[in-house]
């Protein structure tokens, strides 16, 4: 039988230690990606299980999970090494760094170039001393930043920062995406997610930015990261738009490689 503990009903092993390498949908949040993975395999049910690394709602990918006796060592797991390819979209800023957040600032991006993104890219390379998002899990004074944020009083504390290593940034490519395919882009996946994350307010806003018959067109970036953990792939998409003087957000965020754990051997 499960024990209670703290409680929470804690489920036997069965297994005991393994880690998995899962591929985190678009849209899920973690937990929803591990209660995937036990109605999916049966043998996992009764199963202890934890992520080392959490993605946000707006990201994919590698999802480094925990099974039984393995979760012992899960700040070894964490400590990992990341990798991502990130798209950045120029010209609008939220206030979660990404696409699932409220439009904070527009912006121009007459100015984007390859070789504008390519400078600004260097100097984002190296230690970087990175803000943590608004909308995140780190806890300050007793309490998250997303519940901060929610509760109106982010404006009431002083941001915390941490030095984190990006040990290559690149650019492999820009194209521009035309607003009536961003808008449907962004319906689609924010539709995705489930619990409270402000969907509705977040999609009335985009409709007002955005319209569906639109021809406006806004630039682009896909860079290829790899990074220390904890490193905020949506903090760089900021940050590389702070540093170009653009308001700039993560369009979408695949996270390729944990550790040696790559994206393309994943269980999805």
């Amino acid at each position: 039988m499960a024990e209670a503990r703290n409680g929470e009903m804690v489920r036997p092993h069965t297994l005991g230690g393994k880690v998995l390498n899962l591929y985190k949908q678009l849209g899920e949040t973690p937990r929803e990606c591990l209660e995937r993975l036990r109605q999916q395999k049966p043998e996992y049910a009764r199963e202890v299980l934890s992520y080392a690394g959490r993605l946000d709602p707006m990201a994919e990918g590698v999802l480094i999970t925990l099974v039984g006796s393995a979760n012992k060592m899960r700040e070894a797991y964490l400590d990992m090494s990341k990798e991502y390819v990130l798209d950045v979209l120029f010209g609008f800023a939220t206030d979660t760094y990404d696409v699932l957040g409220r439009v904070v600032e527009q912006g121009d991006t007459d100015t984007i170039t390859k070789k504008g993104v390519e400078k600004a890219l260097n100097e984002l390379r190296g230690q970087v001393s990175q803000e943590y998002p608004p909308y995140s899990s780190k806890t300050v004074e007793g309490k998250s930043l997303f519940e901060w944020a929610r509760s109106g009083m982010l404006g009431t504390l002083v941001l915390p920062r941490k030095t984190v290593t990006v040990y290559d940034i690149e650019l492999i490519g820009m194209y521009k995406i035309k607003e009536s395919a961003l808008l449907s882009y962004i319906e689609t996946n924010v539709e995705k997610v489930h619990g409270d994350f402000r969907q509705e307010e977040i999609i009335a806003g985009w409709k007002k930015q955005l319209r569906p018959a639109g021809e406006r067109e806004f630039p682009c970036a896909t860079i290829k990261i790899s990074c220390s953990s904890g490193t905020y792939a949506r903090s760089i998409a900021n940050g590389l738009g702070t540093e170009m003087g653009v308001p700039a957000l993560a369009l979408h965020i695949l996270r390729t490689k944990v550790g040696d754990y790559e994206s393309s051997k994943s269980l999805k």
